[in-house]
C-alpha cells in the first residue's frame, strides 16, 4: 500500500501522529516558532516549546490551537506539514489520507478550517471523528454495543463529556476549560498570595509535580523561581500541593458541572448503564493526581482512568484508519 494513512490528534497543548502499522510515532508540543522580520517557520514542537517566554523580539511563539480550535490558520497549516512531513518523510510519491480528531461541539466553521488546513499542508484527504468518540475506540470500550458508556475526555484547550451507545454519541456537552485554565489559575493564585509572575511553563511544571484535585494528608512542597512584582527581582517560593488544589478548584468544579449536565441529560436506560460500568476518564488532563477520586465523589457514579490516557484519542484514529470502510459512513467525514 503506497498512501500511507495517518491519524492525528490535534491537542491545544500537545498533538500525537499515529502512522498505520507503526502505532504513535510522534508526541510534541502544538507550538511553532515564527521570525517575524522573514516571516519564516524557525521550530516547531520541543524545540519550539523550549523557547516560551524567552524570544526577543524578533522571534514570536505561537500556540496556533486555543480551546480547541484553529486560532492562527496559517501556522496551523505549517504545524500539520511539519507532522506529515516527519512520519512520513520529505520524499513521497503520494499523499496521505488524514484522520483528524474534532471536538464534538465544533462549528461547521472552525471543522471546515481544520480540513482546508490540512489539505493545505499536503494531504490526499482529510476525514474528521468527534474526539468523544476516538478516546472511547482508543481506551478499548465497546461503543458499538447497545449499551451506555460515558467518557470524560479532559484535554489542553476542551473538557469534552459524552454518552455513548450503538456507534454515535447520545448525549454530550463540551467546555472550553481544561489543563491551560488549570495552569492560568496556578499562576495567578501565586501572583495574588505571594507577589511573584511566574510563566505557563512554570505553572505546568507545578501542577504536574505537585498538583492533587483533592487536599493531600502528607503535603507535598515544590521550589519555584519568578519575578517578584514588588521588587522587580528573581525571587524562590515554596508552592504546597494543598495551595495548588485550592487554586484550581474552580476549574475542576465547572468540569463536574458539565458532567452532572450530561448525566441530566442522559436517557434512564443508559443512565443504568453508566451507574453499572461508571465513566471513564482520558486525556492529559485526567492524570492530575485524585481527579477521579474527586469527579466520583462528587457525581456519586464510580470513575475509571483508562489506560494511557494521553494516548487514547491518537490510538482511536488508528482504529479508526484500520477499519475505515466500517466507520466512514457513520463516524468519519470526508472531505
Amino acid at each position: 500500500m503506497f498512501i500511507k494513512k495517518i491519524g492525528i490528534d490535534l491537542g491545544t497543548c500537545n498533538s500525537m501522529v499515529f502512522v498505520q502499522g507503526k502505532g504513535i510515532v510522534l508526541q510534541e508540543p502544538s507550538v511553532v516558532a515564527v521570525s517575524i522580520g522573514e516571516n519564516k517557520i524557525l521550530a516547531v514542537g520541543n524545540e519550539a516549546k523550549k523557547m516560551l517566554g524567552r524570544t526577543p523580539d524578533t522571534i514570536k511563539v505561537y500556540r496556533p490551537l486555543r480551546k480547541g480550535v484553529i486560532a492562527d490558520y496559517r501556522v496551523t497549516q505549517a504545524m500539520i506539514k511539519y507532522f506529515i512531513d516527519k512520519s512520513t518523510g520529505l520524499f513521497r510519491f503520494f499523499k496521505p489520507e488524514l484522520m483528524i480528531g474534532v471536538p464534538a461541539c465544533i462549528t461547521s466553521t472552525e471543522k471546515r478550517a481544520v480540513i482546508e488546513a490540512a489539505l493545505s499542508a499536503g494531504a490526499k484527504a482529510v476525514y474528521t471523528a468527534q474526539e468523544p468518540i476516538l478516546a472511547a475506540i482508543g481506551a478499548g470500550i465497546p461503543i458499538n454495543e447497545c449499551s451506555g458508556n460515558m467518557i470524560v475526555d479532559i484535554g489542553g484547550g476542551t473538557s469534552e463529556v459524552a454518552v455513548i451507545s450503538l456507534g454515535g454519541i447520545v448525549c454530550v456537552r463540551s467546555a472550553r476549560i481544561a489543563g491551560d485554565q488549570m495552569d492560568e489559575a496556578i499562576a495567578n493564585y501565586i501572583k495574588e498570595k505571594y507577589n511573584l509572575a511566574i510563566g505557563e511553563q512554570t505553572a505546568e511544571r507545578i501542577k504536574i509535580k505537585i498538583g492533587s484535585a483533592l487536599p493531600l494528608k502528607k503535603e507535598e512542597l515544590f521550589e519555584t523561581k519568578g519575578r517578584d512584582l514588588v521588587m522587580g527581582l528573581p525571587k524562590n517560593i515554596e508552592v504546597s500541593s494543598n495551595e495548588v488544589c485550592e487554586a484550581i478548584s474552580d476549574v475542576l468544579n465547572s468540569i463536574v458541572q458539565v458532567i452532572k449536565e450530561v448525566l441530566r441529560e442522559t436517557p434512564p436506560e443508559l443512565s443504568a448503564d453508566v451507574i453499572d460500568k461508571g465513566m471513564f476518564l482520558s486525556g492529559g488532563g485526567s492524570l492530575l493526581r485524585n481527579i477521579d477520586k474527586m469527579i466520583s465523589k462528587s457525581t456519586g457514579v464510580p470513575c475509571t482512568r483508562v489506560e494511557k490516557p494521553l494516548f487514547s484519542v491518537a490510538k482511536g484514529t488508528g482504529i479508526l484508519l484500520e477499519n475505515l470502510d466500517v466507520y466512514k459512513r457513520s463516524i468519519a467525514r470526508k472531505k
